[in-house]
């Protein structure tokens, strides 16, 4: 089993790492801000274009609350940039093809899905704050009304883990 996954009031762990189109970001470069890490198993799966799509859609409020959304995944810059084009996706997508921040994050691990077990990256949200301290965790999400949760607790509107 990998790291556990960081718990609110601990320092969420520092990274670099690339970002389609370009850039690299890093986690203490973001200081300041508040941030949402979302760690999403594969580019153009269901479920991940899914969540990948709402979070684009509300990126504005996210953006009116102050918060930057990242979603990170073990594809390649390649093929976030793919997928980025394809769904028109307005979040910006880091690549850990190393899996190294996935790791440290607690996100990688073992699976299952119809009776086959596998290494994979578990649907987890980090919310980070402006101090570089994780606010909150959400664990094995199901996308369905996620962003709104996630949304809702940036904007003050929920209280508790």
């Amino acid at each position: 089993m990998s790291t556990p996954l960081p718990m609110p009031g601990e320092m969420a762990p520092e990274f670099t790492l690339p970002q389609d189109g370009g850039d690299d970001v890093s986690l203490s470069a973001l200081r300041g801000h508040r941030v949402v890490l979302f760690f999403y198993p594969k580019d153009n799966t269901p479920g991940c274009t899914t969540e990948a799509l709402e979070f684009t859609a509300n990126a504005g409020a996210f953006g009116e609350a102050g918060v930057k959304i990242f979603g990170i995944s073990k594809d390649s810059l390649k093929k976030h940039e793919n997928f980025r084009a394809k769904h028109d996706l307005g979040v910006p997508l880091l690549s850990d093809a190393e899996g190294d921040v996935c790791e440290r994050y607690g996100v990688w691990g073992e699976k299952k899905n119809y009776g086959r077990t596998y290494m994979g990256i578990t649907r987890t949200t980090v919310l980070i704050d402006a101090e570089g301290v994780v606010e909150r965790v959400w664990e094995k999400v199901r996308v369905k009304g996620h962003v709104d949760e996630v949304l809702a607790t940036v904007q003050g509107k929920v209280t508790g883990a």
